[in-house]
């Protein structure tokens, strides 16, 4: 018989950036900044309480998709819990483009396995992987925001899921400027053409190999190592402040990037410099450290 956590379990989970220019859906960078979940078996029912950010918006039943993370995590484990409280606190923007929806997976699937006695001998943290980047659909957000830190991932022939750890030199921060409107992943990978040129495919393969040398200790070749010629200036239609401010930015010689699908830009920074300044009016600018965390307890 399967017995379950007999009180609650809490995880903390970053934020993510995808892409970060040259590498689309391979390259990922957890973001020191963290959604809090708690979430407890009960006798009978589901409970779901969110503060925060999407409070007036999430679903607060079997739609939620920590919810549903969480069933499909103890599928996986083999049992169904007789009910389920779940409480949220989110402070990251939903639809911008830093990793909301995979760090809703990824603390699903990871409350769901620490509720299930030996849950962590029956799911590995590579199943763990395996299944949140199944939910997504790709690994780029997940596997940081499970990891923590600079992570290369991507899907072998077979259909399994890999990620890979890479260092990142601690001079290296972050600045996001987040716009008031969204734009879904959706609409922006909508965008995006079916073929692109040999040329193209080329130049952002070379890119992305030198920002695994640039964020790994030589953060002088961030500017380089961060264009894009793939995937950031087809999205222009859907989100041209955003690409407004990342010419204005890159043209500055700023290593800046749409961050995931956007509309949020992401700037690399490894001084205490002005770049919180550019932020247009009516936006948002955070200067983030990268977190080295990922998924953990609180």
């Amino acid at each position: 018989m399967t017995t379950f956590a007999t009180g609650p379990v809490r995880v903390s989970v970053p934020a993510t950036s995808a892409n970060l220019g040259p590498g689309f859906d391979t390259l990922g960078l957890a973001l020191d900044l963290r959604d809090r979940l708690e979430a407890e078996v009960t006798e009978s029912g589901l409970v779901v309480e969110v503060d925060g950010v999407g409070s007036d918006e999430v679903p607060l039943d079997e739609g939620n998709l920590v919810v549903r993370a969480m069933r499909a995590a103890f599928d996986e484990l083999g049992v169904q819990p007789p009910g389920i409280r779940l409480s949220c606190v989110n402070v990251i923007p939903h639809a911008r483009g830093l990793g909301s929806s995979s760090a809703a997976i990824v603390a699903g699937v990871w409350l769901a396995r620490e509720l299930v006695a030996g849950g962590r001998l029956l799911l590995g943290d590579e199943g763990l992987l395996d299944l949140a980047a199944r939910i997504e659909g790709h690994p780029d957000n997940v596997a940081p925001a499970l990891l923590g830190g600079f992570v290369i991932a991507g899907q072998d022939a077979d259909g399994s899921f890999y990620a890979v750890p890479s260092e990142v030199d601690p001079r290296i921060g972050a600045v996001v400027y987040i716009p008031p409107e969204p734009v879904s992943t959706e609409t922006a990978r909508g965008l995006l053409p079916t073929e692109v040129s040999h040329a193209d495919a080329a130049a952002n393969a070379g890119r992305a190999a030198l920002l695994v040398a640039a964020l790994g200790g030589r953060p002088e070749e961030l500017w380089r190592a961060t264009a894009d010629r793939l995937h950031q200036d087809y999205r222009r239609p859907a989100m041209p402040a955003s690409l407004a401010l990342l010419d204005a930015l890159r043209a500055d010689g700023v290593p800046a990037i749409v961050s995931g699908a956007g509309p949020t830009v992401l700037a690399f920074t490894d001084t205490t410099d002005g770049l919180t300044a550019r932020c247009p009016e009516g936006w948002t600018a955070l200067r983030l450290g990268i977190d080295s965390r990922g998924a953990v307890a609180w």
